[in-house]
């Protein structure tokens, strides 16, 4: 019996051992996986950052070369200024 007890703990530990491993290397693929999300999600965004400063520059280019006027609403006459331009010099 005792050579029988004796093989029991070892078959134990190479059980154990090995299902570690196996625990640690599905683990790893999660981790991977997850990683490789996240980088792919990151050049996603980097990439349509690019799309947005390219889309800005080309209508700050389109307002300066039409010479149209910012979408700033234009500021109101000083009502000063408007009564001296109405009275004849």
């Amino acid at each position: 019996m005792d050579g029988h007890d004796s093989e029991d703990p070892k078959q134990s530990t190479a059980d154990m051992t090995v299902f570690v491993q196996n625990l640690l290397r599905q683990m790893q693929s999660r981790f991977q996986t997850m990683s490789d999300s996240i980088v792919s999600k990151i050049d996603e965004m980097g990439h349509r950052i690019d799309e947005l400063e390219q889309s800005i520059n080309d209508l700050r280019n389109e307002m300066g070369t039409e010479g149209s006027p910012s979408p700033v609403a234009p500021p109101k006459p000083n009502p000063e200024e408007a009564k001296s331009s109405d009275v004849p010099a």
